[in-house]
């Protein structure tokens, strides 16, 4: 038997695989990477070699109203460690600044104080000036012209007035932008409800280079370094993390040469060999990205990239949350047939799009491929309205997806398992 160990929530769930049913994994060789300095070196070496631009001391210089964009809580950015070193940089340059550290809420809820805290510790929480993003107050959001694709640009103003404009942020893969990190600070970040949802439109999210770890010619990412750069997003300090969240590598400076750079890094170890399959197992890389259903599809396209048309997929995703999105949630509720919902996707104008369309699509084209048996804390009625299966275990969900392809005449069908399906580019 082939023992597998899965992240779930902040702890693991774990079952026995037969060796004779066993594939083999899809893991990224980030795992065996051992930094040869410490996190907190690895940033400030960034800090002190900015790629493309001048260093964060010297940009400081003569900016009275500076804006440090900062993720928010659904992100596992080691702020703790990235925020007191940028802090100390625009300081060193300039001990007079007004600074205001900007949450990066894109569509998200509200952050609490308690995630704040949690984020960036006690200190910075207390001493300086956070202000967080609301993508539907009119008030704080300014019009920059159009999109190249032909949408609107709306940013905060807080950050389109800013005297220097910079960001801290991550890099991993993204399921339909290519690498999260860089630019997305801006666009989703700090941008307004109508300007992500034209970004995230149907015919974009269908487009074959909007796909995981592709930049080339992807229309949402083109949207997104264009309005980076209206912004004037001056310089960027960006990491890749561990499974444990600690930082791997480190760049800084110019908010696209400087991401490039990461996501090259990024790419030469995240990047794994299809092996095909009828049943394939992924996850969310456990807390604090597997909260929700909403938030595992993107663990979901993983195991469609490598999963047999007609198979099964079974998505390990604590959901403590439930389902995450309402809008995501009513939809699939209110509308049984997956062939209907996505014509309905497709024939929605691009500045019609509506919240959580992109995870819906995408959601469907994986249901569309597999069925997916989904093992959750989540109710199961909830999981059902969802188009998915429930099950509680990974045992219990071999023994449906095994019910389910013996009806197709497959039998002891092979299992792929990809242990974080967000770590991971599946070609």
């Amino acid at each position: 038997m082939k023992k597998i160990v899965l992240p779930y929530g902040k702890g693991t769930i774990e079952a026995q695989i037969p060796l004779n049913r066993y594939n083999g994994s899809l893991v990224s060789k980030m795992t065996e990477y051992v930094p040869l300095k410490g996190e907190v070196e690895l940033v400030k070496e960034a800090l002190e070699n900015p790629i493309g631009t001048k260093k964060l001391s010297e940009l400081a210089v003569g900016k009275k109203n500076i804006v440090v964009i900062a993720s928010d809580h659904t992100r596992p950015v080691p702020s703790k460690i990235i925020m007191p070193l940028m802090l100390d940089e625009i300081r060193k340059g300039n001990p007079d600044a007004d600074i205001t550290i900007l949450i990066a809420t894109g569509l998200h809820r509200t952050t609490t104080k308690d995630e704040l805290v949690q984020k960036f510790g006690e200190d910075i929480v207390k001493a300086e000036k956070i202000v967080i993003h609301d993508c539907s107050d009119q008030d704080n959001l300014v019009d920059l012209g159009l999109l190249p694709s032909g949408g609107r640009l709306i940013l905060n103003k807080m950050a389109v007035e800013a005297d220097l404009l910079v960001a801290e942020g991550f890099i991993e893969p993204h399921f339909f932008a290519g690498f999260s990190g860089g630019r997305k600070s801006v666009l989703p970040g700090v941008a307004s409800h109508e300007t992500v949802c034209y970004n995230h439109n149907a015919e974009f999210i269908a487009h074959p280079f909007a796909r995981t770890g592709v930049l080339e010619n992807n229309p949402i990412h083109r949207d997104m370094i264009y309005a980076a750069k209206k912004a004037g997003l001056a310089f960027i300090c960006n990491v890749v993390v561990s499974a444990e969240h600690k930082v791997l590598f480190a760049v800084a400076g110019d908010c696209d040469e400087a991401h490039a750079k990461g996501c090259e890094f990024l790419s030469s170890y995240c990047k794994v060999d299809k092996i095909p399959a009828d049943i394939v197992i992924s996850t969310n890389g456990g807390y604090p990205l597997d909260q929700n259903i909403y938030q595992a599809v993107k663990g979901m396209t993983a195991a469609e990239a490598t999963v047999n048309e007609g198979g099964v997929i079974i998505m390990v995703a604590k959901s403590n949350d439930g389902h995450g999105a309402p809008v995501f949630y009513e939809t699939f509720r209110n509308e049984k047939d997956d062939d209907k919902l996505m014509a309905q996707f497709m024939a929605t104008p691009k500045d019609k799009t509506i919240p959580d369309q992109w995870q819906s699509q995408i959601f469907v084209r994986v249901l569309q491929r597999a069925k997916v048996i989904y093992i959750s804390d989540a109710p199961d009625n909830v999981v059902e309205d969802l188009h998915l299966i429930p099950a509680h275990s990974i045992e219990e969900a071999l023994s449906k997806a095994d019910e389910i392809l013996s009806q197709r005449g497959i039998e002891n069908a092979g299992i792929t398992v990809i242990p974080d399906g967000v770590a991971v580019m599946v070609l």
